[in-house]
């Protein structure tokens, strides 16, 4: 397999969604990870980052140049405030991809596999991540991303009002449901992070070990990768992503000094 990219992390190129949800406010579906700690370096625009976790609800303003990162089981929220754009890197490449997110549904819904699946997944089959091949319309795209997201941010608005009034087990009940969701791709998800992010990390060691003796034989091997922007944007929770494919890069074309 190539070498996976720094960290075993993935970027995607973000522009978070307008149109204002039932509580006026434009930007993403409200969401955690279950396994993965997710970052925004903001690249342009502003607007903030709204955020739930056992120590309460809480808005960072964003704004280019920011750069802030959230570990799983924080719920967040990007709000869009005018042409906000985000480079999102995610840790465990291919997790995420894989279902490793979990949108704030009405309880209901939470507590219901099939209905979760229904409420999460775009027109055509499009993954709920917004990563998975999808042929329907844009207005009808358009039309699902935002009817997910509306359901969300209602389950969103009723788990930080909960916080709020000091009550945090809507917030433990809905970890729970998270958790009961994702299980039975847990086995799945093993088999992709022994292969990138654990396989990174023992090749790692072995090179410190092999400089502690001297030994320099991996800088022979050295070698350069890309990974090409995914030549459509997608509907994802948070916004229009543009993706890169970091488990399968191609070499670069070959040209001499000057060239």
């Amino acid at each position: 397999m190539p070498a996976v990219f720094p960290g075993g992390t993935s970027v995607t190129r973000l522009s978070v969604y307008t149109g204002a949800c039932a509580d006026g406010l434009e930007g993403g579906t409200p969401h955690l990870h279950t396994a993965s700690t997710e970052g925004y370096v903001v690249i342009g625009g502003h607007g903030a980052l709204q955020t739930l976790d056992t120590h309460g609800f809480r808005e960072t303003e964003l704004a280019a140049g920011s750069t802030v990162w959230f570990t799983p089981g924080t719920i967040h929220r990007a709000v869009n405030r005018g042409g906000l754009q985000v480079v999102v890197v995610m840790a465990n490449a291919g997790l995420p991809e894989a279902g490793d997110a979990v949108m704030t549904f009405p309880p209901e819904i939470m507590a219901d596999p099939g209905r979760y699946r229904a409420a999460a997944s775009l027109p055509d089959g499009e993954r709920p991540d917004g990563e998975g091949p999808g042929s329907a319309g844009e207005e009808a795209m358009e039309a699902a991303a935002m009817r997910r997201r509306e359901l969300a941010v209602q389950g969103f608005r009723a788990l930080a009002g909960s916080a709020a009034a000091g009550d945090l087990g809507p917030l433990h009940r809905f970890y729970d449901h998270a958790v009961a969701l994702v299980r039975p791709r847990v086995a799945a998800w093993r088999e992709t992070f022994e292969r990138t992010v654990a396989e990174q990390t023992r090749q790692t060691a072995a090179v410190l070990d092999a400089l502690a003796r001297g030994d320099g034989a991996h800088l022979r091997e050295s070698e350069l990768l890309e990974s090409p922007q995914s030549a459509q944007s997608r509907w994802g929770m948070c916004g229009r992503l543009r993706t890169h494919d970091v488990l399968d890069p191609v070499e670069p074309d070959q040209q001499g000094p000057g060239q």
